[in-house]
């Protein structure tokens, strides 16, 4: 799959202005995940590449399938349209979940909020959670929505992951220092 970081950010930001100034971020933040997934879907995806299609069935098209899931109702708005239209128009569908992920980036910068993966070894009591939340909180500054995940793998022990910080506590990253002392 292509990197279309570079190519996403403009949109996003505009999208952002434009749900920013009508107060609608969270809608645009829905709109935008219902388009991407419509748009990663594999069978969409064929059907979207046709060159049969014009432009505008191509917003149709999203806006039909993407009429179920959260956000639909951001189909019928017209600025949204024209986001699709112009990203039809220039051949950047393929850029939906990325601008879409960019756009929620931005959307929990201001709304100073940041999203937390805890990945531990076993499932995690929700009072230990609840204290993770608040010891991160304190030391980002931020409030933080935690996502809490088990893997097996770790073997105990757990990794939280914030944007780009990560506290890698697990016991398999400890066995690996431990091995690296001995051998180094």
């Amino acid at each position: 799959m292509a990197d279309f970081g570079t190519i996403a950010r403009p949109y996003a930001r505009a999208a952002f202005d434009i749900a920013s100034e009508a107060d609608a971020l969270e809608a645009w933040s829905q709109g935008l995940a219902a388009a991407a997934a419509v748009v990663s879907n594999e069978h969409a995806e064929r059907v979207l590449a046709s060159p049969d299609l014009t432009d505008e069935a191509r917003v149709e098209l999203i806006a039909d399938v993407g009429a179920a899931m959260p956000g639909a109702a951001l189909f019928e708005d017209a600025q949204f349209k024209s986001l699709l239209r112009l990203l039809a128009e220039n051949d950047r569908l393929a850029a939906l979940p990325e601008i879409s992920r960019q756009f929620d980036e931005l959307k929990a910068e201001a709304e100073n909020r940041i999203d937390v993966t805890l990945v531990s070894a076993t499932s995690v009591e929700p009072e230990i959670a609840e204290k993770i939340t608040r010891a991160l909180e304190r030391r980002l500054g931020r409030r933080v929505d935690l996502k809490v995940e088990v893997d097996e793998k770790l073997l105990g022990g757990a990794i939280i992951r914030a944007e780009d910080m990560v506290i890698d506590g697990s016991v398999r990253m400890r066995l690996q220092r431990l091995t690296e002392t001995l051998v180094g």
